[in-house]
């Protein structure tokens, strides 16, 4: 499972590397830069990508191995050491009593690999940075250059435990998404990643690969392996405030799992010089040691870590409601213009809460709801549902609360019913003849949208009561002022 990202934002199987095409030459130096010829959109039994390197996600051979290279390299001793666990398959575990406040962990820069970090072929990494390549895709390239040096690249042990089968959303396939999270706006975010990535790798390729070939083969450099090291960026990827926003991969670090129950994070420690947390509580020996991934809903933890906590367990959890206008509406191209002029769409997500929603949302409801004779209040209601005018956020429309109300009480009913259709149907993709492995993944991803979906629906629900009771004590009070007014009116007859 994938374990670690703080601060940011935000199917393959072992195969026998073919014959290797002839070492490619860095020019300038004397280092050669063997690749290993890989075949592009190879895949497995369960008909998903693979890539070459990494490991099973519960291989324990491959973190005791990499354990040990940490040690041999400059790893001060540890509290912790890396087991099998009920949370996460592997995580890091405590050997002695740890007491709340203390410092854990100490993984000198050294082993820490950042956009400076020195490449096993430097001519490589002197053409991405000649053409200014910002370090996502700068690192993503080079988890997969270092990748192709096996055993030859200092980071070989690393690579090795990296997870070679990784269920975060930017591995399902666009019918796996169809399938299973048709009711969930996590959909768009994965397809939305997805494009991202797939234009990242294309804008490499075309300025960049394609006319260095002898240095980026396709076989090596392709969409497949992008789609792994991005994966394992958005998984595994650390922002460490201490060194101005740096990021970085933290080997060792990026095997404890997440808690919704911690908030410690971490960051570099200039004391000690090295990377750090602070345990916000105690552990026995034998506990399993967390930290926080960040304040994120279970979507965004299933999105970029491939997990969903169990309903109920996290306090962040959240689902995007989508609010849009009516083409219908008479004023239509008034509203869509204030809308683009203060950087909304049309139509606009507002995550719900079990607590409740962002004044945001509500203006946005405003917006949708008002009628042509005030069109004046448009640019002002629109900026609102920003946040770009602060002292208007919070700012109410009597004559069209009940109206904003209602239409959010059937944008929430609407996204209900998609929820409880899927949690009916349980997702039902085209049947026929299942390898084991291919039954073994349908099984996972569906109980990960199951539970993903059971929790966003709960939150639902708790929004539909809150706004139907609402606009049912609206309505009774409006009842009873209108039922007073009658009574003065036959008095006074």
């Amino acid at each position: 499972m994938a374990k670690i990202i703080s601060g940011i934002h935000d199917q393959l199987i072992l195969f026998p590397f073919p014959q290797c095409r002839p070492a490619a030459v860095c020019r300038g130096t004397r280092i050669r830069c063997s690749v290993s010829a890989t075949p592009s959109h190879v895949v497995n039994a369960s008909g998903a990508r693979v890539v070459p390197w990494g490991s099973e996600t519960e291989s324990l051979e491959s973190a005791s191995a990499l354990q040990n290279w940490l040690s041999a390299s400059g790893l001060p001793p540890q509290k912790m050491e890396i087991r099998r666990v009920d949370v996460g398959e592997r995580g890091l575990v405590a050997l002695k009593n740890i007491r709340k406040g203390e410092k854990l962990l100490f993984v000198p820069p050294s082993l820490v690999i950042t956009a400076d970090s020195v490449w096993s072929c430097p001519e490589v990494g002197n053409v991405l940075k000649k053409n200014s390549v910002p370090d996502w895709p700068l690192l993503a390239t080079y988890l997969i250059s270092e990748a192709s040096f096996k055993i030859s690249s200092r980071w070989s042990s690393y690579i090795t435990a990296l997870p070679r089968q990784p269920y975060s959303l930017l591995y399902w396939t666009l019918s796996e998404l169809d399938t299973y999270l048709v009711a969930s706006q996590i959909r768009e975010r994965a397809i939305e990643r997805i494009t991202n990535v797939i234009g990242t790798y294309e804008d490499l390729r075309l300025r960049i690969f394609s006319k260095h070939q002898d240095l980026f083969p396709e076989e090596v450099f392709n969409i497949d392996t992008f789609l792994w090291s991005f994966g394992i960026l958005f998984s595994r990827l650390v922002r460490m405030p201490s060194m101005d926003g740096k990021v970085a991969l933290v080997p060792w670090a990026d095997m404890l799992n997440h808690s919704p129950e911690v908030e410690t994070f971490l960051d570099y420690d200039k004391s000690s010089k090295g990377i750090v947390f602070m345990a916000d509580r105690s552990y026995q020996p034998g506990e399993q040691v967390f930290i926080s991934y960040g304040k994120k809903s279970n979507g965004e933890l299933l999105l970029s870590y491939g997990f969903v906590p169990k309903d109920g367990t996290n306090p962040n959890d959240s689902v995007e409601l989508l609010l849009s206008l009516k083409k219908s509406d008479k004023c239509y191209k008034e509203k869509l213009e204030a809308l683009r002029k203060y950087g909304l769409q049309v139509p606009q997500r507002f995550p719900l809460q079990i607590t409740g929603w962002p004044v945001e949302m509500m203006a946005y409801s405003y917006l949708v709801v008002s009628p042509p004779n005030m069109s004046q209040y448009f640019e002002e209601m629109a900026a609102a549902a920003s946040s770009r005018a602060a002292s208007e956020t919070g700012r109410k429309y009597p004559e069209l609360e009940e109206q904003a109300l209602q239409y959010l009480l059937d944008c929430c009913e609407s996204s209900i019913s998609k929820y409880t259709k899927f949690l009916q149907d349980g997702g039902t993709p085209n049947s026929g003849q299942l390898s084991a492995k291919q039954a073994d993944r349908k099984s996972l991803l569906k109980k990960l949208a199951t539970d993903l979906c059971t929790s966003e629906r709960r939150i639902l629900f708790r929004a539909q009561y809150i706004l139907r009771r609402r606009l049912r004590d609206m309505r009774n009070g409006e009842l009873r002022a209108l039922t007073i007014l009658n009574g003065f009116r036959k008095l006074f007859k």
